[in-house]
């Protein structure tokens, strides 16, 4: 492995947050050309399950991540509660994160309760971002998900969601052809699709 490559793997592993290749090229002043090579090189020689971490491309950027299967063995590590989410905050996320972009009456109208609580913690988090005002009466804001959020799910963009087939192979309750839930009245399918277009 020649210096630079070790640098770029250096670099990333020291970044706080995903690093980019435009962050990359700015740091060794060069073209994207010559350093996509250098990361090509570098996610083949870190890949997946081969050891305890592998380099991932994440929220527009690259990361050195954990592997998911040794999470048990990480918790051991940090004294520190892992970070749930609240049942409502995950409806509210999955509906932002496969409706976007989407307002906060769509939410509660699908949800059924206020929102507005929910909606605050996940701005205030950060796994969520303010799109906009639609352009309908009263100018209400538009919500989408944010990089941190690709970033907490480890997902590389929008395209990373689960579709509805992977849902129902995890709960057969969730079968495609059953009719969609009077609590939960999402078509997660074509609204996946949507928010593929939308990104």
């Amino acid at each position: 492995m020649d210096e630079r490559c070790r640098a770029v793997a250096a670099l990333i592993f020291a970044a706080e947050s995903p690093l980019t290749l435009e962050r990359l090229c700015a740091i060794f002043d060069c073209q994207r050309a010559d350093l996509r090579p250098v990361v090509d090189r570098l996610l083949e020689l870190y890949p997946v399950s081969q050891s305890g971490f592998y380099l991932a491309e994440i929220a527009g950027g690259y990361q050195f991540r954990t592997d998911p299967d040794l999470g048990h063995w990480l918790v051991k590590l940090s004294r520190d509660r892992p970070f749930r989410f609240s049942q409502a905050a995950l409806e509210t996320l999955a509906m932002v994160a496969y409706r976007q972009p989407v307002t906060r009456g769509e939410i509660e109208y699908l949800r059924g309760v206020d929102s507005g609580g929910v909606l605050k913690t996940l701005l205030d988090k950060g796994f969520l971002r303010i799109l906009g005002k639609k352009d309908v009466p009263g100018r209400p804001l538009m919500y989408g998900t944010s990089k941190q959020f690709l970033e907490f799910f480890g997902l590389k963009d929008l395209n990373g969601l689960p579709t509805l087939k992977e849902f129902s192979a995890l709960d057969p309750a969730l079968d495609p052809g059953a009719e969609a839930s009077p609590e939960f009245p999402l078509d997660i399918k074509s609204e996946h699709n949507s928010a593929r277009n939308g990104i």
